[in-house]
Parts: C-alpha cells; structure tokens; sequence
C-alpha cells in the first residue's frame, strides 16, 4: 500500500470486530511516525460461549404438522457489527470537532464493509486509503510498515 501520504496529524485507525486501535501521524507525509493515542477492546467470545440454545422453529402453516427450523443466532457476528458500529461513532464525533484532516482505516474485509455503512460524510470524506486486513495484533512499527512501504 505505499504511495500513501499522510500529513501530518493524520489518523489511522486499525480496527477488527473487538479491538480498536487509534494512531495519529506525529512525522510528515514524507516520514510517517505513528503514535497510539487511543485503543479500546470489547470482548467477544465466540457464539457457543456466548450461550448455546436449540435453533427456534416455526410452523410452515394452518394445520401443519411439519415445523421449519430457524437460523440460530450468531452472536460473535452481531457484536462486530455493534462494535464496528461504535468506531465509526468515535471517528464521527471526532471529524466533527475536526480534530482529524486526513484518515486511513484498516479492517478485516467484513469489519471494514461495517465500518463503511456506518460513517458519515464528514467521515467518509476525509478517507485517503483503505486496506482490507487485520493488523490489529501487530506493532505499530510494522503497521507503518506495511501501510507506508
């Protein structure tokens, strides 16, 4: 992904559906330098830790014998979404208090796809590049690495 030119106070932000890694370019566009500022995790265990329950079923009609059985719910699923959810509100009230010029969003390819759906324009607006992975388990130094060449 190099070629990317982040002023700065730039902000990168590094998310997966449990933790959230905020970094802001304290080098130039010419030598990034990220730093943490802010990080948040939300624990989600997998679905069958999170309760296990027979799936639901429901009666295909009127004086039907035969009953359907329904989806079980994917609560590991649902909590990425809420959580991606919740990053996109962080990056929202900080675009509107304009503490932010430049971003760049790094997220698994269903995280990122949550993310994109829920941010605003003031958001959205302010994205220069996008990567589809999950470097949130890697040191700041080989993100800027990877993003930055």
């Amino acid at each position: 992904m190099s070629g990317i030119r982040l002023k700065h106070k730039g902000w990168v932000v590094v998310a997966d559906g449990e933790k959230a890694l905020f970094l802001e370019n304290s080098g130039t566009p010419d030598k990034p330098a990220l730093r943490v500022f802010n990080a948040f995790e939300q624990p989600n265990p997998k679905t069958a830790a999170q309760g296990v329950d027979r799936p639901g079923r429901l009666s295909d009609g009127m004086g039907s014998a035969h009953r359907s059985a329904v989806q079980e719910t994917d609560w590991h699923r649902l909590a990425k979404h809420e959580f991606a959810h919740e990053v996109a509100a962080v990056l929202e009230k900080n675009a509107q208090a304009d503490r932010f010029n430049q971003l760049i969003v790094v997220a698994p390819p269903v995280v990122l796809g949550e993310l994109r759906k829920s941010m605003t324009k003031a958001v959205s607006d302010r994205i220069v590049a996008e990567e589809a992975k999950d470097l949130t388990r890697h040191p700041v130094r080989d993100i800027e690495k990877m993003l930055f060449g």
